[in-house]
């Protein structure tokens, strides 16, 4: 991932965390409080041809990201999700490797259905999401949705595991994978889809 793709991950975290320092501010003393860092993997949809209709298969890549949440009732969060994740793919027109890196930044709901120290999670969200292509960057509307798992080994710790699914609204036709007239890819759609399994430690305060 280059180093402005690093750049704004690190800035999302911040303006994140800047939220979260706001709803402190603003909540009850009782309200509790939620970080979880969390790593897993992100298949995603194909793309195409730039000139036909021939699909490049993109590989699933590592998707590292992080979650400030805090407790708005006692079966509820509200929560700030960073996710980034980097893709490669190939196409027939060349020999060369190319890069897609993604930030995901959403504002979530979270629902909880508990058993004792075993959780159900249902999670639904908005947001945006960064595409930073080798050619070029673009920033689209995205949705999120998810259910999860979550064990509680005592009141500040819980391990989380995590089946979510992303679906951003693309332009077919922005040139983010071309450089001046040369394109290695473009957009199968206007809808980018990805899905990702992931696990996290979630602690609370």
């Amino acid at each position: 991932m280059n180093l402005f793709s690093q750049q704004l991950i690190r800035l999302a975290s911040v303006v994140s965390l800047s939220f979260c320092t706001v709803a402190m501010v603003q909540a009850a003393p009782q309200t509790k409080f939620e970080i979880t860092p969390f790593v897993g993997q992100m298949f995603s949809s194909d793309l195409q041809e730039a000139t036909g209709n021939d699909k490049i298969s993109v590989d699933s890549g590592t998707n590292f990201g992080i979650g400030f949440a805090w407790q708005d009732s006692p079966k509820g969060q509200g929560q700030i999700l960073v996710n980034a994740v980097s893709h490669n793919f190939s196409n027939a027109n060349d020999d060369g490797s190319h890069k897609l890196n993604i930030v995901y930044a959403h504002f979530n709901g979270i629902a909880q259905f508990r058993q004792q120290a075993y959780v159900t999670t249902i999670s639904l969200g908005l947001g945006g999401a960064y595409f930073d292509a080798e050619e070029a960057t673009d920033l689209a509307p995205s949705a999120t949705a998810a259910i999860g798992t979550r064990y509680e080994f005592s009141n500040n710790l819980a391990l989380v595991t995590e089946l979510r699914s992303y679906a951003s609204l693309v332009d077919e036709e922005e040139n983010v994978f071309c450089d001046n007239d040369v394109c290695s890819a473009k957009f199968d759609g206007s809808i980018w889809l990805e899905t990702s399994l992931s696990v996290g430690i979630a602690y609370s305060f």
